[in-house]
């Protein structure tokens, strides 16, 4: 990953993770891929044996499982935009999506793709600006 990139993830808020490496996400956006296979959370420091965990927001690196055959078997790097898992807001309220989903980035950390399909949670907006021009319903 490079420092550009590093710069642009900025601040985590402690969100409850829903998601851990083997997961598999929807792909939300016009890029060719259907199904995410999840591999690594970028920047996981933890127990031995614990699997990565990530959340709304964080950056992973993914497989294509499903898709063009241009797409297919090669890995990327992505954002989670959603995920089934409730997690709280500072308000005191929960959200909970009806989908894991995630969308395709460049090795430079621009969006690969061109279009959001489905909403986009606002933690990950609030880290990835780009993304909140893009997408049509921010939740």
């Amino acid at each position: 990953m490079s420092k550009r990139m590093k710069r642009r993830i900025g601040m985590r808020r402690r969100i409850s993770t829903g998601l851990v490496t083997g997961s598999v996400l929807n792909c939300a956006d016009n890029t060719g891929a259907r199904k995410l296979k999840m591999i690594q959370a970028v920047g996981y420091k933890g127990v031995r044996r614990r699997l990565p965990p990530a959340g709304v927001g964080d950056l992973i690196i993914v497989s294509c499982r499903q898709g063009t055959p241009e797409m297919r078997r090669q890995l990327f790097n992505a954002v989670v935009i959603r995920q089934r898992k409730p997690y709280p807001r500072r308000d005191g309220t929960w959200v909970q999506f009806y989908d894991n989903a995630a969308i395709i980035l460049t090795p430079d950390g621009e969006m690969r793709g061109s279009d959001v399909k489905g909403p986009v949670a606002k933690e990950a907006v609030e880290r990835w600006p780009r993304l909140g021009t893009i997408a049509r319903m921010v939740v």
